[in-house]
């Protein structure tokens, strides 16, 4: 075998092997680590995956089975495949109109959304800048503190007939109830938010004569936005359960509405699929508002 000599530091030589043979195979070993690398990368991907995704399925999957088992005994129950073959033909069309009070699934989803956005968003523009106040002034916290403790235990719904008689009509009256119900998450944590402002930040703010404008933006805002977030939040998720039962009780548009109706029809494979409908847009407006909060937390930048 050919050998070729190398000088070392202190003068002596040493031999490697330059057979082409030998640097061939240590090609191909370090091609096949690192394959082997990349296939246990793989692995562990896909096992990650499957870790991640099989618990929901089985969880769905023993629900729908033991969906079936009551169904099975209990024959008013609609089974998961009658409650399926009934959804096929109502989503098919979730957009027809036959009049207004025969109108697609969607129609009345998009209805019942646009009030809960009305009723959302008057209680951010009050609840959120009354709970900065609230939080600011101690003396403002301290006035106003038993009235909130006293109306917030209050069940929204308990407030539609003052809506009622307030607006003499269902849709302002439902807004109503969602603005009521929605507005208390809002208050309390952005104001528990401004309160846990550590106070060497507006001393700070104080040494440098801000203004008041300049201590909300400034200071206030983005340490308070993290509390603020978590009460829109939960605002927004009481308002979706709390407009379901207003429609029911209002009439008109909605889902809330149409799922009584289908009741009054005794079409109980709809009623299923209106619980489910409310179930999934329940779950993604909160996803929504997570990813929102995530994207907005400074804490986690």
């Amino acid at each position: 075998m050919n050998a070729i000599a190398h000088p070392t530091p202190d003068g002596a030589t040493i031999a490697t092997p330059a057979d082409p043979d030998i640097k061939e195979r240590a090609r191909r070993r370090e091609q096949e680590i690192a394959a082997q690398a990349r296939r246990a990368q793989r692995r562990e991907a896909v096992a990650a995956l499957v870790l991640k995704a099989v618990p929901p399925v089985l969880g769905f999957a023993l629900f729908v089975l033991a969906w079936h088992g009551i169904a099975t005994m209990i024959p008013a129950i609609p089974t998961p495949q009658a409650t399926w073959n009934a959804a096929v033909p109502l989503f098919a069309d979730p957009f027809y109109r036959n009049g207004p009070n025969d109108q697609g699934i969607g129609w009345n989803v998009l209805a019942s959304l646009a009030r809960v956005a009305a009723g959302f968003g008057l209680a951010a523009l009050v609840g959120i800048p009354a709970g900065f106040l609230i939080g600011r002034f101690a003396f403002l916290n301290a006035m106003t503190a038993p009235v909130i403790s006293l109306l917030r235990p209050v069940s929204p719904l308990a407030w539609l007939p003052i809506g009622l008689l307030l607006f003499k009509a269902a849709n302002p009256a439902a807004i109503w109830a969602i603005f009521i119900c929605s507005i208390w998450p809002m208050v309390i944590n952005t104001a528990v938010g401004v309160t846990r402002v550590p106070q060497d930040y507006l001393n700070v703010a104080r040494v440098l004569d801000l203004s008041e404008w300049k201590v909300f933006t400034r200071v206030l805002f983005p340490a308070v936005l993290p509390y603020m977030l978590t009460g829109v939040r939960l605002s927004i998720g009481t308002a979706w359960l709390v407009i379901v039962a207003a429609e029911m009780l209002t009439g008109g548009t909605g889902i809330g509405f149409w799922l009584w109706d289908e009741w009054n029809n005794l079409k109980v494979e709809h009623i299923v699929i209106a619980i489910f409908v409310i179930g999934i847009i329940g779950l993604l407006l909160e996803h929504a508002l997570l990813a929102l909060a995530r994207r907005f937390s400074y804490g986690t930048n």
